[in-house]
């Protein structure tokens, strides 16, 4: 049961000019589903995207790094559900070409200007057949698909579609932004998350959007965990279809880009975030912050601590202040000169250790209280330093364990 997330309601979710959007139900794990989608963009649009850091990265995220390197002016994308391609060698990367190859013709364009992406089963050759009668489909029905439809179409696990719009005032200009995402486990991104696309209509330069696009997956999909584990296909993409040429992002450092920029960072929060409240068997969306150390750096490595332990998971799962666990994980988040007589941690308000002990005012009662909450916030002042940092996750349920062990069923 999602944790206070609730399904996009589809007239909430705004057409971005300069984005097609088709879907097709290919029948690549279970029929009856939609399974494909392909997006089509305008001539001139601007592209930009970050990638997963696992070495066994999927076909389609080497093609894709490969197509963006060119720099050909991305003109399409096309993803796929069900199957993941990946751990598939080099038939699976001339079946991602193949893909993209195929799209290209369909639309007139060249075969680097498509964008392939993935998700599902790693280690299964792709049911090609489908896939392509699938993207025939799609492109067929471009332009009467809505973002919503888009949402649904790349969801694996999910529960439920992950989709937000948000529409803002630059001077006399309206911008609108549109943004998707799918991820419920093997969540742990180094880079941004399982799949996620943001769209605006405004001008940006391809320089500014590279720049933001890492930017915007690290204050977002790059601080959210599941379970610790990094896809073989995390990807996401920015995309600037300059549809409105009347805003125009030449350096980023124009007032009207802090005002673009803070609005996309809300977009990316929040499809991050839908993924946490989203998680495999998750019942509790947990805040872990870190404040006081000396880097983000050495703050992440204590937030990411505590949000990977399965000792600690399974105490916030099960409203157990063992809280003795987090200590623990605090103490192995490789810092080598970490001085623990300085620590402080709450639960909310609930200050639970000072400087390093239980803290002489810490009632257990109040603790079990605070972790008996869907949502509750897990606070560590190292008192080293003036970085922070925060990683929002989810509990460890017995859920979690029958979801993954019936995956492939």
């Amino acid at each position: 049961m999602p944790v206070h997330l609730s399904s996009p309601n589809p007239l909430d979710l705004h057409p971005v000019a300069g984005v097609q959007l088709g879907f097709a139900m290919a029948g690549i794990k279970r029929p009856g589903r939609k399974d494909i989608l392909v997006m089509k963009l305008a001539e001139g649009a601007s592209v930009a995207g970050v990638f997963t850091k696992n070495r066994f990265c999927a076909a389609p995220v080497l093609l894709s790094q490969t197509h963006l390197q060119q720099s050909a002016g991305i003109r399409a994308l096309v993803i796929n559900t069900g199957n993941a391609n990946a751990g598939t060698g080099d038939p699976g990367y001339q079946d991602a070409l193949k893909t993209a190859s195929f799209v290209a013709n369909q639309l007139g364009i060249q075969t680097n200007q498509v964008l392939v992406f993935s998700t599902g089963v790693i280690m299964e050759p792709l049911p090609m057949t489908r896939i392509l009668e699938g993207v025939s489909q799609a492109i067929h029905g471009l332009g009467q698909a809505t973002w919503f439809d888009a949402a649904t179409a790349i969801m694996t696990t999910d529960t439920l579609p992950k989709a937000c719009s948000r529409v803002i005032q630059v001077g006399a200009e309206t911008i609108t932004m549109t943004g998707i995402s799918k991820g419920a486990g093997m969540i742990c991104p180094n880079m941004a998350t399982m799949l996620g696309y943001v769209a605006l209509d405004a001008s940006i330069h391809q320089d500014v959007l590279n720049r933001w696009v890492k930017q915007l997956a690290d204050c977002s999909f790059n601080r959210i965990t599941i379970d610790g584990d990094t896809s073989t296909n995390d990807s996401f993409v920015l995309i600037s279809t300059h549809h409105n040429q009347a805003v125009q992002i030449q350096t980023g450092n124009e007032p009207e880009a802090k005002i673009i920029f803070e609005a996309l960072k809300e977009v990316s929060v929040t499809l991050a975030q839908a993924i946490i409240r989203d998680g495999e068997g998750a019942t509790k969306f947990i805040t872990i912050q870190v404040k006081q150390a000396q880097s983000e750096q050495e703050a992440l490595k204590v937030a990411y601590s505590i949000a990977h332990s399965p000792l600690v998971k399974t105490a916030f799962f099960a409203s157990d202040p063992n809280l003795g666990r987090i200590l623990a994980a605090i103490g192995y988040s490789d810092i080598d000169d970490l001085q623990v007589n300085l620590i402080n941690v709450y639960l909310n308000d609930v200050c639970v250790a000072q400087a390093g002990c239980r803290s002489v005012n810490y009632k257990e009662e109040a603790a079990k209280q605070v972790m008996s909450h869907s949502e509750f916030t897990v606070t560590v002042e190292l008192n080293r330093g003036h970085a922070s940092t925060v990683v929002w996750t989810t509990d460890l349920s017995h859920e979690y364990v029958s979801i993954n062990a019936d995956y492939r069923s």
